[in-house]
């Protein structure tokens, strides 16, 4: 099965090598037939504290790294590897 990819924008990025993205979602409302935004935070790691607060990163799951880490953050595009 293939691994998803999201994208968001980087809330915080105090930790080492961590990193919380909020990801937004749209759908319409089944009865009220509006578009509703839902939003939600995920931890991800980003082994090359490349990402800063206020960026759009994207992350892909992954096995768990620790309690709340099952997201790696992938390179920067444009960045060298």
């Amino acid at each position: 099965m293939p691994k998803r990819i999201l994208e968001g924008v980087v809330t915080s990025d105090k930790g080492d090598k961590s990193i919380t993205v909020r990801v937004e979602r749209t759908f319409l409302h089944p009865v009220m037939k509006k578009t509703v935004r839902r939003s939600k935070k995920y931890h991800a790691h980003d082994e090359a504290n490349a990402y800063k607060t206020g960026e759009t990163a994207r992350i892909v799951e992954c096995a768990p790294k620790s309690k709340t880490k099952t997201w790696e953050a992938l390179p920067k595009e444009g960045a060298a590897s």
